[in-house]
């Protein structure tokens, strides 16, 4: 549970850094912070998402997160899937995240859309998960919880607010980081009910909708 304990000091008091150097790799503290930039050009964006992504931060840190994800997933010879999948499975998730612009809640789902990719290519790819000391993600774990068949997979990201992806055998989340005396905490919704994932002391509780609180164990850690 050290390396655990680890991830979570991290993801509780490191954030702020982590953020600005995945955005903008080292800089001079007196010299202002290099735009977040995003894999398109704004300036072209026609597509509904597309134009939301440029006015949003958060997206934009994730538009470039996935990206770089990505590029770093199509040099590993052994990537699963291999990169030549993964080249076409990109390309469909292009096209899913671009039809959230019809979803009632744009932002929440390219959100979901970017936490569900990033898992991806960073479970299939040791080069994805290991590579660059500035990366905004982290994981995935994998916990066994008591109450729940098989393992919950979580994939963490270091921004603001910070974001949780849960995924398990039938279903799967992604969760926002809020304030919290004790702890690092993630809440959210879906059309289940609430959400909450919290780590303390060791102790890490996954709740799903209309079930008690499950405590949680690490199986593995990168």
């Amino acid at each position: 549970m050290k390396t655990l304990t680890a991830l979570f000091t991290c993801l509780s008091t490191c954030l702020f850094a982590s953020t600005a150097g995945a955005a903008s790799g080292p800089s001079i503290s007196d010299e202002p912070a290099a735009p977040i930039r995003t894999t398109f050009d704004c300036a072209l964006a026609k597509v509904t998402i597309e134009k939301l992504i440029c006015r949003d931060p958060q997206l934009k840190q994730m538009d470039m997160e996935v990206f770089r994800l990505y590029r770093l997933a199509l040099t590993d010879e052994r990537a699963v899937p291999p990169p030549k999948k993964i080249i076409v499975d990109q390309q469909f998730w292009v096209d899913a995240r671009s039809q959230c612009g019809a979803d009632p809640d744009p932002k929440a789902c390219a959100i979901r859309r970017y936490a569900e990719r990033a898992h991806q290519l960073r479970q299939g790819s040791t080069i994805a998960r290991t590579k660059d000391p500035y990366r905004l993600t982290e994981g995935p774990v994998a916990f066994r919880c008591n109450g729940l068949n098989g393992a919950v997979t979580a994939s963490f990201f270091m921004m603001q607010p910070g974001l949780v992806y849960l995924k398990w055998a039938n279903g799967a989340v992604t969760l926002s980081q809020v304030a919290s005396d004790n702890g690092t905490r993630y809440t959210g919704k879906d059309a289940q009910g609430s959400y909450s994932f919290w780590q303390s002391d060791d102790a890490v509780v996954f709740q799903k909708p209309g079930a008690g609180e499950m405590r949680c164990s690490a199986q593995a850690t990168d």
